[in-house]
């Protein structure tokens, strides 16, 4: 047995059926569809506050700041009030996701998914018709409680209606639909960037993916798990039988999922006292650490800054869109590798690879603004090897998008029983969005202060969270939720807290 891995379970266990319908297909990608809203966000934050027109209006000490003769390529964009902006939603999106784990287990997944939708819609509304900052930060926490309620519906959705032999191509939807809003947004913001009032159509256009996202919730079934979780008995063996098709028996999958909700009901706890048990520490350590550990490979600050960045480091404001576009397709590329890799080769074959490639690029791409730009930051970096930043970038996004970007939210999605399944996702999305608003927030300073080393930071938190992947994440690729147990059993540390 590798030290980390899990090889006693091969395969899936029990009856669940492993069969593609064309209905788990269809209702999948509707489910997943909820990924455009964050996706969409996250590329248009970024390429917004680049916008003149934007900064003139909201934030004019930035423009000030960048028309100085010898501005350090570091600080240019360092304003506490721009990436309050951006990281405002985050704040939002940490209490939305604490209060999601209650309201999808009173309400289910799918009604939780079409409530965060209509709460986005009315975030980018108020976003579109914002005269000052006070109604842009109003508008981004409206998404941001919406984003907190659909990141943690959708990937427990997901998980729970997706066969187990096939889970993790399916829940790698829901980070494809991010991929695409991110690239999508990207391109919106370079047909709007010269218009003075482009800004208003780049935000205001985010009501387009929430309504396709919430008007398709409206036509899918609620998981069976949830449905029996609420005394839906035979609504859940309905779902059941159109997710995993008219001809199979889904009788003995059905019996699981009841008796595993039963058990669940008999212990009659706060789920988030329970999560607290010695037995679940190995769940909630991943829940806590996957999260943050892929906040810390940097990916979604290159994803926020990505136009500034490259403005930074001496492409023009077109050319800098244009470079965000290139690193949105690649990301969208790399998540077939991952659809098609994690359930063959496994989750942490992806993870520790994943890992090593955003390594040597973080590290490369220090090295090279280091030998470039200097530590001053105040020397003019050269086309070509802004080019060349722009290709480590590029490896660098498809290591992310066929490791930590997918596996982040299918892991914490797939390792918790039933009754702590919607506690252990909300924990592992607050913890996300505050990470995400923490490095959000202190980027730009730190690449203000940091200069190169900011990269080099990055490098060094890969390195770390590739060591615990290696030692510490059981393989779970195969095995059906309600005999995930297993695997932590048979693990050589975190045995000692599950068999007591």
């Amino acid at each position: 047995m590798v030290v980390g891995g899990f090889s006693g379970l091969d395969g899936p266990i029990g009856s669940s059926s492993g069969k593609i319908t064309a209905s788990v297909v269809i209702t999948c990608i509707v489910a997943a569809s909820s990924g455009l809203i964050f996706g969409y966000d996250t590329g248009i934050s970024g390429g917004v506050t680049t916008m003149p027109s934007f900064l003139e209006k909201f934030f004019p000490s930035v423009v000030r700041k960048a028309a100085e003769a010898r501005t350090n390529i570091y600080c240019i964009y360092d304003s506490q009030a721009l990436t309050s902006f951006t990281s405002s939603l985050y704040i939002a999106g940490l209490v939305a996701s604490l209060v999601a784990s209650h309201l999808t287990a009173a309400v289910g997944r799918r009604n939780t998914m079409v409530v965060g939708g209509l709460t986005f819609l009315s975030g980018a509304a108020i976003n579109a018709g914002a005269a000052n900052v006070a109604m842009l930060i109003l508008g981004r926490l409206f998404l941001g409680f919406g984003l907190g309620f659909t990141n943690q519906a959708t990937p427990v959705y997901l998980s729970e209606v997706a066969p187990p032999k096939w889970r993790g191509a399916f829940n790698t939807g829901f980070n494809f639909f991010v991929s695409i809003g991110v690239v999508t947004a990207n391109c919106i913001n370079f047909a709007t960037a010269k218009q003075s009032w482009g800004w208003r159509l780049s935000l205001g256009l985010a009501v387009v993916p929430a309504a396709i996202m919430t008007i398709g919730a409206l036509f899918i079934l609620d998981t069976p798990s949830s449905l029996i979780q609420r005394g839906k008995v035979e609504q859940a063996r309905h779902a059941l039988r159109k997710v995993r098709g008219k001809d199979c028996d889904v009788e003995s999958e059905l019996a699981e999922l009841k008796k595993a909700s039963d058990v669940a009901k008999e212990a009659n706890e706060e789920p988030f006292v329970t999560i607290l048990e010695r037995k679940y520490r190995p769940h909630l350590v991943m829940s806590i650490a996957i999260p943050l550990f892929q906040q810390l490979t940097g990916i979604n600050i290159i994803a926020f800054y990505a136009p500034v960045l490259f403005r930074s480091v001496g492409f023009g404001n077109d050319s800098a869109l244009t470079a965000a576009i290139i690193l949105g397709l690649v990301h969208l590329a790399s998540i077939f590798v991952a659809a098609y890799v994690v359930d063959r080769f496994g989750r942490r074959f992806l993870f520790i690879e994943g890992g090593i490639q955003m390594f040597v690029c973080q590290v490369g791409v220090g090295v090279l603004v280091a030998v470039t730009a200097g530590a001053s930051g105040t020397k003019e970096i050269s086309k070509g090897y802004a080019i060349l930043v722009l290709l480590l970038m590029c490896i660098y996004v498809a290591g992310f998008g066929w490791s930590w970007g997918p596996l982040s939210w299918l892991i914490p999605s797939e390792i918790f029983p039933i009754k702590i399944r919607p506690t252990g996702q909300s924990i592992s999305v607050a913890v996300n969005f505050a990470a995400t608003f923490v490095l959000s927030q202190t980027f730009l300073t730190m690449l203000c202060y940091f200069k190169y080393g900011t990269f080099l930071f990055y490098a060094a938190w890969n390195v770390l969270m590739t060591i615990f992947i290696a030692l510490f994440l059981p393989e779970t690729k195969g095995i059906p939720l309600d005999s995930m147990n297993l695997v932590w059993e048979k693990h050589w540390y975190w045995r000692r807290f599950v068999c007591d």
